[in-house]
């Protein structure tokens, strides 16, 4: 092996280290606000979950009379109603920081 077959294998490995680096940085942004996404869903899935203990208290039921499925559709119901809930609530601070009215 000569002098120009190390350097080259040196040049292309450290040319790959860089690459790989830049790809992590453009990446970062992506993963950061998957994370934020992930930590928000949890958030809205816990509130959902402690509004369906509510609703079963409420019917004097438990967890033990629903199957799976059913709680499933249950908690999907508390989330939508949630987020349904955080975009009127977003809305109305848009507009109310526009200095519009929302009930015009």
């Amino acid at each position: 092996m000569g002098i120009k077959d190390t350097l080259k294998e040196n040049s292309n490995k450290l040319l790959n280290i860089a690459s790989e680096n830049a790809t992590k940085a453009f990446d970062y942004p992506k993963i950061k606000s998957l994370q934020i996404k992930e930590a928000v869903n949890a958030k809205i899935r816990e509130k959902a979950v402690l509004a369906t203990k509510a609703r079963l208290v409420e019917n004097h039921k438990s967890f033990d009379d629903y199957t799976d499925e059913q709680l499933e559709i249950i908690i999907a119901d508390e989330e939508r109603k949630i987020v349904d809930d955080l975009k009127t609530k977003s809305l109305v601070v848009a507009l109310a920081a526009l200095g519009l009215n929302f009930f015009v």
